[in-house]
């Protein structure tokens, strides 16, 4: 979710899911547009509701990514599998 702020409102935030935007125009006033058809003018400019779902979707990118590693003590169980120290890096988990 970003956060962003309505216009007349600027004192309280409220927090949009990026995947609904479709999209951000500048009339002057930033409107975004919404899947659902809905509009809301924020005080933000577009560039930076554009920075900040980029923000989102790289801290969803990098949590993923961060989640793929595996744990020291799996890497170790997995190198001693391969030298034969284990039978399968299963068995010593279990």
């Amino acid at each position: 979710m970003i956060t962003l702020s309505r216009l007349g409102q600027s004192d309280e935030h409220f927090q949009l899911n990026p995947d609904m935007i479709v999209t951000v125009e500048a009339n002057p006033d930033t409107v975004i547009t919404l899947a659902t058809g809905a509009k809301v003018v924020v005080t933000q400019t577009p560039e930076d509701v554009a920075q900040a779902v980029s923000a989102y979707r790289s801290s969803i990118i990098s949590d993923a990514l961060r989640g793929r590693r595996m744990p020291r003590s799996a890497v170790a169980r997995a190198a001693k599998a391969r030298e034969g120290g284990l039978r399968a890096v299963d068995d010593a988990s279990a």
